[in-house]
């Protein structure tokens, strides 16, 4: 014979509740933004053109005053590039943070991506950076482009990882959508 009274049985109820949700709370797990090795290309060509108005201003010595001009240039490129962006991984969400003197935060619910694909062009892998494409059902974001992005397979991979788990969890046949 049971000696459980209604209020036993609730209390054992809200206790089992409260154990899963504290199993569903949220959890960060990678952060970033921009890479600076990203823009490789920039940081050559801009070497060049400096060193091309250093040999220049042997033949023209006003070009002397040019030298800075690519440096600033590269610098301002770089800043902005680093601090527009920025993204969030959690185990329920992808948080995708943008611009500088207005900034601007898209939330893409994990279940709601379909699809995670990255690239990278040879020096890219050599630098182990390159750009993530995110296919999702997100209504302002259905295709979401991260670019300059260190540490590109293992971040995609993570991505994929997260959206698949979350699936599972809640019973979404990823074949069946």
């Amino acid at each position: 014979m049971s000696t459980d009274t209604p209020k036993d049985r609730f209390k054992d109820s809200a206790e089992s509740r409260m154990a899963d949700n504290e199993q569903d709370d949220e959890q960060d797990l990678w952060a970033g933004g921009y890479s600076g090795k990203a823009m490789y290309g920039t940081w050559v060509l801009g070497g060049l053109v400096t060193i091309g108005l250093i040999a220049g201003a042997f033949a023209f010595p006003p070009l002397l005053f040019g030298v800075p001009v690519p440096l600033i240039f590269l610098g301002v490129a770089f800043a902005y590039k680093k601090l527009s962006v920025h993204y969030e991984l959690t185990t329920q969400r992808f948080i995708h943070k943008s611009g500088i003197l207005k900034r601007v935060t898209d939330r893409i619910e994990v279940i709601d991506i379909d699809d995670v694909t990255y690239e990278q062009g040879l020096v890219q892998r050599m630098l182990n950076v390159g750009t993530i494409k995110i296919s999702s059902t997100d209504r302002t974001h259905p295709e979401l482009v991260l670019s300059g992005i260190d540490g590109v397979a293992q971040v995609a991979d993570m991505i994929d990882d997260v959206r698949r788990k979350e699936r599972r969890k809640r019973g979404l046949h990823i074949e069946s959508i």
